[in-house]
């Protein structure tokens, strides 16, 4: 306890180089174990459902990447394809594939951040390093594909902004063949290294029955063995026609999310082959759409949902048949991950593991502050 018996109450962020983008956790200790903590965002970008609200569709498009910054397209394609819905568009097939590609292109890069962000958390640095140095290299190719390294803005109402450039599978599929070569390496320095599951095995652990109180999703669901990914029991784009398997585990401790994580590199990996294989050599990749002033949503309400590296993330949209929309809200992992279900799982934990607990659950808290 604190001086006089009371409980010492510190802010752990917004700036913090273990946390998860600009959040604050505020938490009351005795000595170093936590009583109580609570969650606070709005440090960072915000208000995006009523950004969107006040902007026609194509101005609106520029907006909702940054919902996640680390993860922008499954944002951009939940945009595109709740318009789509609206406005009956039907998107080519080679832009599906190709959405379906950017996206786990994506899925990867996110990965990798966490795996930086992991790493750094638990003071093992070389983890950072590597993880955005390897990172950099896909960014690389969605700088040749979007021209942009971090808001792509190319999953677009009616497919995507422009066709692959030329050698562009051939570079993807190298950079693969790299990152097969690169697992086992990341297995050896942060996976299976001893630091990391000394500290990580029984830690941050979220019981089954608590996963389904909180409605958990992502990664932290499948470490508590639940068998759920969007991708495969709602799938959308071309995720019908390529194989992958949904990695789960039991202990559903901050290790347990680990693997489940790593693996799902690996089967990123593997739809990624397949879609290079599958990938039209020809086909439109776009509908022209009319200008941003003539383009007017029918009258209507949809719901679409996409599987982001950190769980289901689905819109809500409702037109009332102009060019904007009446009413748009966005459902990311964020709000249960970081504000209910944080502070459940960190009563009882150690000041110490505060950084690596949250980063385990993955947030990004523009999605909350929305």
């Amino acid at each position: 306890m604190g001086k006089d018996n009371k409980l010492v109450k510190i802010f752990h962020g917004p700036q913090h180089p273990g946390i998860t983008g600009n959040m604050s956790v505020e938490i009351d200790l005795d000595g170093e174990t936590i009583v109580n903590s609570e969650t606070h965002v709005g440090y960072l970008h915000r208000g995006f459902e009523k950004l969107v609200e006040r902007r026609t569709i194509p101005q609106a498009f520029t907006i909702v990447c940054r919902i996640c910054v680390p993860e922008p397209d499954p944002n951009e394609e939940n945009f595109a394809r709740g318009i789509e819905n609206l406005a009956n568009i039907e998107v080519p097939v080679k832009a599906k594939w190709i959405r379906t590609m950017v996206l786990e292109m994506q899925r990867l890069t996110a990965q990798f951040l966490w795996i930086a962000g992991q790493g750094g958390s638990l003071g093992l640095y070389i983890n950072p390093q590597w993880a955005v140095a390897d990172r950099d290299l896909m960014l690389d190719l969605y700088e040749e594909l979007t021209g942009a390294r971090v808001y792509h803005m190319y999953i677009y109402p009616g497919g995507v902004r422009n066709d692959l450039p030329v050698g562009f599978l051939d570079k993807l599929s190298r950079l693969l063949d790299y990152y097969e070569s690169r697992l086992p390496e990341y297995d050896r320095i942060f996976f299976n290294n001893a630091v990391f599951k000394k500290r990580a095995v029984g830690i941050g652990i979220v019981k089954p029955e608590t996963a389904i109180k909180h409605g958990v999703v992502g990664p932290v669901l499948r470490a508590a063995g639940f068998k759920h990914d969007v991708r495969k029991y709602a799938p959308y784009e071309m995720y019908s026609q390529v194989e992958f398997d949904i990695p789960t585990q039991r202990d559903s401790d901050v290790y347990a999310r680990a693997l489940v994580r790593r693996e799902e590199m690996v089967q990123s990996i593997r739809i990624l082959r397949q879609v290079i294989n599958k990938m039209p050599k020809d086909g439109p990749v776009n509908v022209k759409l009319k200008g941003h002033r003539q383009f007017l949503i029918p009258r209507g309400e949809t719901w679409v949902r996409t599987e982001s590296s950190r769980g289901e993330f689905s819109y809500f949209m409702a037109s009332d048949g102009t060019e904007k929309l009446r009413r748009m809200q966005v459902k990311g992992p964020s709000m249960v991950h970081a504000m209910s279900l944080l502070p459940e799982v960190l009563k009882g934990a150690q000041l110490a593991d505060v950084a690596m607990i949250m980063n385990s659950l993955g947030t990004c808290p523009p999605e909350i502050e929305r």
